[in-house]
């Protein structure tokens, strides 16, 4: 099992790539199940989720050719629509073929999906929107079983909670139902965002992608398509943060501003001086000389969920005390015991966690628990006093290309090891 060897104290400075977004790439695959002509998606990642996804769809009877940051999927039929539990156990992106299978093939089997330890991200919402459209569903063995024979009918769904994932896939399974769709209280992020671009690419008819309503008039078929991923804007944060926390100069380029606008507002408050000095590039310099900030996490366009751990190792780096609220995942402090065990000062009172600082973190072994916890690990031992060695880097894999080299290209000093 690979592990991440760390020896903090370098000052990053140089220049550091974000690559396409998995969050965008998953869903833009599944989607390639629509149609039999030939999809090709460009900015593809090449980490582990994305692998995982491509053998599902060859599994379920797609010609998936993988190129060096592209994919070209052709699905003339759909000869197995089921997702089995050996092949998604460890990934939470399973249940977006759910809605394109039951909605080209009028069926699907599904496993419940796995992933990350963070919290229940119940799949309930999807189901009821896609009964709402006419599906039949029932839970059986740990197997979702949907079936709509005669096709899904257009109707309106109104999510309880906002879902991304729901939204994605109630979004692609109306593609192609008779009638229009009206999905409210729908998440506006910019991965809901890219994929609706493309679906209108291949013939799809959708309007509001981006706000909390989205309108779709159902279409017989949908053909083939090229579109390119948008940048990962959690990797581009990420690697904002790496900058600042080791109070380095980066330049991080190939991202979208805009998208990661309400990390980059904590972190200026916080002291770091951070200048977009191109379309698709930001410019980060720490000093040194960290403010502590609260933050809460909230939906698109508020602070990412997914950037929390990153941020939580920031703070305990920064002056005076910091209040992180988690309002997404009842389950997403687990990377604070680890970060504990460097030596930070965090205090947990459900879904707060008090972060005291400035502390100076050592060098210690620790445990990835999650995708983004690994990150948040990675950050705190670019500037712990001595060597640090995270095991269980495989969740880091499952979402960020090549972090290490990455990293290193920019000083850090970080190794694989097995």
């Amino acid at each position: 099992m690979d592990k991440f060897v760390i020896q903090g104290g370098a000052r990053l400075e140089g220049e550091i790539a974000t690559s396409g977004s998995k969050n965008s790439a998953l869903p833009a695959i599944a989607a390639c199940l629509l149609t039999g002509e030939p999809v090709t998606l460009r900015r593809i990642p090449r980490v582990r989720d994305i692998r995982t996804m491509e053998r599902l769809l060859v599994d379920i009877g797609a010609i998936v050719d993988v190129g060096d940051d592209y994919v070209s999927i052709r699905t003339p039929a759909i000869r197995s629509p089921e997702a089995p539990y050996e092949l998604v156990k460890t990934m939470r992106a399973s249940s977006l073929v759910l809605g394109p299978l039951v909605a080209r093939a009028g069926r699907a089997r599904v496993s419940l999906p796995g992933g990350c330890a963070i919290g229940a991200r119940p799949i309930n919402l999807h189901l009821a929107g896609l009964e709402r459209l006419g599906a039949r569903i029932h839970q059986t063995h740990g197997y979702i079983e949907a079936e709509a024979p005669e096709g899904l009918r257009g109707g309106t769904v109104r999510f309880e909670r906002i879902t991304v994932t729901g939204t994605e896939d109630l979004m692609m399974a109306a593609a192609l139902a008779h009638g229009e769709t009206v999905i409210e209280n729908a998440a506006r992020e910019p991965e809901v965002q890219d994929l609706a671009q493309l679906l209108i690419k291949m013939g799809a008819r959708i309007a509001g992608a981006g706000t909390a309503t989205i309108h779709i008039q159902g279409v017989e078929k949908l053909r083939g398509a090229e579109h390119t991923i948008i940048s990962d804007r959690i990797e581009a944060g990420t690697f904002v943060v790496a900058a600042a926390i080791t109070g380095g100069d980066v330049r991080v380029t190939g991202c979208v501003p805009e998208h990661v606008q309400a990390l980059v507002e904590k972190l200026r408050a916080a002291g770091v001086e951070i200048r977009e000095t191109a379309p698709d590039t930001l410019h980060v310099r720490g000093n040194g000389r960290l403010r502590s900030v609260d933050m809460s996490t909230e939906e698109y366009p508020g602070f990412a969920t997914d950037l929390q751990a990153q941020y939580m190792a920031l703070m305990t780096q920064a002056d005076g005390q910091a209040v992180i609220t988690e309002t997404i995942f009842e389950n997403r402090f687990m990377h604070a015991q680890e970060l504990a065990r460097m030596g930070a000062d965090i205090r947990i009172e459900g879904n707060r966690a008090v972060v005291t600082g400035p502390t100076r973190l050592s060098g210690a072994g620790v445990i990835a628990s999650d995708l983004r916890a690994s990150a948040s690990l990675v950050l705190a031992a670019l500037v712990a006093r001595g060597e640090t060695v995270i095991d269980r880097v495989y969740h880091i894999d499952r979402g960020y290309e090549k972090i290490e080299e990455k990293l290193a290209r920019v000083g850090a000093r970080i190794r694989r090891s097995e």
